[in-house]
């Protein structure tokens, strides 16, 4: 187990558009948040700031690295935001609850595929204490926030053993302007980005007849590209994710990938194994993997 964190490299974004998907998963949040929006959205009270300072650099940031997309003109304190893709307009105060129709947070995280969550990095333990969560990867937003980050990855084998102390300290040095990225990956049997613990009811029968033959089509590499920013302004820490999924056939182009891959998968502890709901395909994804 390691962090694997990095400082964003010269041409890097905070968020990433994933053309192709981008009206698709937009459509899919909004969705979701209609269907269960307690369940997706929870800001504590005393938040406002901070969900407006991450509504200010996300739209910042959009609009400079992506000005094709996305444009932001200010006159005086009104601020004109146009999502071309989106094809919507909207005049908003920043700071002003009134001119939006939702929280901060969750108005700006349907303009990205990402997850968005904020962590008081002005209290002890950098408790969770808002997010728009539409992509969990088998965890729920409304039964972590308002807990101690290392509360919040209790169910992760050995996290806090190995990399709880680390991961504190690197929240504890992390500096205004100096995003960190890593990956997280998983692999699993569908290609559903909702992955809420309620839902896997709707798709365990799909560990089912996975085979050699047909694991690289049935079998699917799931990747959490995070970032992490401090915000100057409240000392909160915006929490990126953008999940990516794709079946593992297509991944592994050249019998090096497959070696790589395959390592991967033998040396994964059992605990983790287990956690991250390996068993199933583990055998028949690697006999896929090493085949001749």
């Amino acid at each position: 187990m390691a962090l694997g964190v990095r400082a964003l490299r010269p041409g890097e974004t905070l968020i990433e558009i994933d053309a192709p998907h981008y009206t698709a998963e937009l459509a899919l949040k909004d969705s979701l948040l209609r269907e269960d929006f307690h369940a997706r959205f929870q800001a504590l009270p005393g938040t406002e700031a901070m969900q407006w300072e991450v509504l200010r650099l996300v739209l910042t940031r959009l609009a400079a690295d992506f000005p094709e997309r996305f444009s932001l003109r200010e006159e005086g304190p009104t601020w004109e935001w146009r999502n071309s893709p989106a094809d919507t307009r909207t005049a908003l105060t920043p700071g002003d609850a009134g001119s939006l129709p939702l929280a901060p947070l969750d108005w700006v995280g349907r303009q990205v595929q990402e997850d968005l969550l904020v962590l008081d990095g002005t209290r002890e333990g950098f408790p969770l204490v808002a997010g728009q969560l539409c992509f969990p990867s088998g965890w729920c937003l409304a039964d972590k926030v308002g807990r101690s980050l290392l509360d919040v990855h209790a169910p992760v084998p050995r996290f806090a053993e190995q990399m709880g102390n680390p991961t504190l300290r690197l929240l504890e040095g992390l500096k205004p302007g100096r995003t960190v990225t890593r990956c997280n990956w998983a692999f699993t049997v569908t290609e559903r980005l909702c992955m809420e613990p309620s839902a896997f009811e709707q798709w365990r029968h799909l560990f089912e007849g996975i085979t050699p033959e047909n694991a690289g089509e049935r079998c699917f590499l799931r990747l959490e590209r995070q970032t992490l920013s401090r915000l100057p302004e409240t000392g909160a820490i915006l929490f990126t994710i953008h999940t990516y999924r794709a079946p593992v056939a297509g991944e592994v182009p050249t019998a090096e990938h497959r070696r790589r891959l395959a390592h991967v998968l033998r040396t994964v502890p059992d605990d983790m194994s287990g956690y991250k709901r390996l068993a199933p395909l583990r055998e028949p994804l690697l006999a896929y993997l090493e085949r001749t």
